[in-house]
């Protein structure tokens, strides 16, 4: 981590729509994972709304379409449109990669699952980190010809405050080992979002491509937290209670996500991790706030790096 952290005059309460307040992102296309509900939807509204092409994959075309008409902007030159995308499912990931053309200037890397039960893809892979991480990696990686093309693009790992519980289990990543324990499960794949932004953030700087992760906050009225149920099923240091986690409304939650997909505050700034619009500083035991060391640490990163390639092959062997 950098001893000069990023600021902006945004914080905590800063909506998305006041982060792209006055700027133009006409010509821009952009994708969005996850973006029919939640904060991924309020990212592709607002970036929408600035004047981008917005693509959001979504798991349910039907519904994803319906979302993506409800949100796309009344005037201007801003569209929004749905495309099928499982980030479980490689070979929706590759479908959804063959499928683009083009340059790609935004990538939004924000769906995903948190504290399912024990679930396993075709390939065995525990499905938090599958869905979180791998799923994600496929995709950038896939379009890694698309940013570079747009020479100038961005890449944007949404992680959480979830990911200082806990560092990538290199050992037993998909639980076959360890008992499952579905937190730890969501706290490896949260991590393995900061690494991934680390490490793309170095082996993509020739390509003009910057990478960055985040801690969105605790956000109210999504569906991520769907199975947990009831607040009290979370950690103690999730609780409402807490000062150190920012809760935050929808429109707040995404705020930090378009800040480092197109503000001009950000520019050439990358392999970071930010939290309420700043970049964070490191974790202190006992707060949940901040980056955790493991998940900033370079070794660790190109360790990761490695292994999701290895595991996207064997994949891909077996499915020849």
């Amino acid at each position: 981590m950098t001893d000069n952290l990023v600021t902006t005059p945004f914080g905590a309460q800063t909506t998305a729509a006041e982060v792209l307040a006055d700027i133009d992102l006409s010509g821009r296309r952009v994708i969005v994972t996850g973006g029919a509900s939640g904060i991924g939807r309020e990212t592709a509204r607002v970036l929408a709304a600035a004047g981008a092409e917005v693509t959001i994959g979504v798991r349910d075309l039907t519904s994803g379409s319906q979302a993506a008409e409800e949100i796309a902007p009344a005037s201007g030159p801003g569209t929004v449109r749905a495309a099928m995308l499982d980030l479980a499912d490689q070979t929706s990931v590759r479908a959804f990669v063959e499928a683009w053309q083009g340059p790609l200037h935004i990538l939004v890397l924000n769906a995903g699952v948190m504290a399912s039960p024990l679930e396993r893809t075709k390939e065995g892979w525990e499905i938090q980190f599958a869905t979180n991480h791998l799923g994600h990696f496929a995709l950038a990686t896939g379009l890694h010809s698309a940013l570079a093309a747009a020479r100038g693009a961005r890449v944007v790992a949404v992680s959480s405050v979830g990911h200082v519980n806990g560092d990538v289990l290199f050992d037993d990543i998909n639980f076959e080992q360890h008992t499952y324990d579905p937190w730890a499960a969501y706290s490896q794949s949260k991590t393995a979002n900061v690494l991934f932004a680390v490490e793309a953030g170095r082996r993509w700087a020739p390509d003009l491509i910057a990478v960055n992760a985040l801690n969105p906050g605790r956000i109210t009225s999504t569906r991520l937290g769907r199975h947990i149920g009831d607040i009290s099923n979370s950690p103690a240091s999730f609780d409402a209670a807490s000062t150190d986690v920012s809760w935050k409304n929808i429109e707040q939650g995404a705020a930090t996500s378009v800040l480092l997909a197109a503000s001009p505050l950000v520019e050439g700034v990358s392999g970071r991790y930010f939290e309420d619009c700043n970049e964070a500083g490191p974790h202190r035991p006992g707060v949940r706030r901040g980056v955790a060391t493991h998940s900033v640490d370079p070794q660790n990163a190109s360790r990761l790096w490695q292994i999701s390639l290895d595991m996207l092959a064997g994949a891909d062997a077996t499915a020849a």
